[in-house]
């Protein structure tokens, strides 16, 4: 009686094995109809998706593509503009800015000022944000700059209302300039009081501030 259990369940196991193998083999071989349309091509890439029934093709661009497209936008190009012809041409006209000088952008955001720097001439520029940009903007924290004290002629940032900490923000940016630089800020349109919290900011420098509208 025993032996014939033991048969029967040798036999069963057999069995259990057969439909457990043929089920995978079929899950293996069939495509989910759920995640690719019926009228897909055959690929092997699409027999088995990995993680989503999305079955739009992502095209993987390259970042010099990427980049032209950006650099194409009217948007880009008009704040291009803006800072070349509103803030850095009158910076050469009061001897502050030249092509041979060393400029650091803080906070650079995609590199609009980069860029138009650049494009003026300017043969040196770095631009550094938390979020690096390539080509024009490194990664770096505008609260601790990775350069060397007096690295460079003048420090730009058009960002520095937008500072967790502005009297550090400040500080690094004259702490990489050298003596008889300059650090140059855009602010948004404020009153004498807004100058004045601005000015406190630069605790090492003798302060002169001009508008420009742009």
């Amino acid at each position: 009686m025993d032996r014939e259990i033991e048969r029967f369940l040798k036999r069963l196991s057999f069995v259990a094995i057969a439909i457990a193998s043929t089920t995978l083999i079929l899950l293996f071989l069939q495509t989910p109809d759920t995640c690719v349309p019926s009228d897909a091509p055959l690929k092997p890439h699409l027999r088995f998706p990995k993680s989503t029934c999305d079955f739009t093709t992502r095209i993987h661009a390259p970042l010099h593509k990427k980049n032209q497209r950006l650099w194409s936008t009217r948007d880009w190009n008009s704040k291009v503009q803006s800072f070349s012809s509103a803030v850095f041409l009158p910076l050469r006209r009061l001897g502050i800015l030249a092509n041979h000088s060393k400029v650091l952008c803080v906070s650079a955001g995609a590199g609009h000022e980069v860029a138009a720097l650049s494009g003026s001439g300017v043969e040196d520029v770095t631009g550094v944000e938390l979020v690096d940009s390539p080509p024009l903007v490194q990664r770096a924290d505008p609260h601790n700059l990775p350069f060397f004290d007096g690295a460079f002629d003048l420090a730009f940032s058009a960002r520095l209302d937008e500072a967790l900490f502005p009297a550090r923000f400040a500080a690094e940016m004259e702490r990489t300039v050298r003596s008889g630089g300059s650090c140059v800020v855009a602010v948004a349109e404020c009153g004498d009081d807004e100058v004045r919290e601005v000015v406190g900011l630069f605790r090492k420098s003798r302060v002169r501030w001009r508008s420009f509208l742009y």
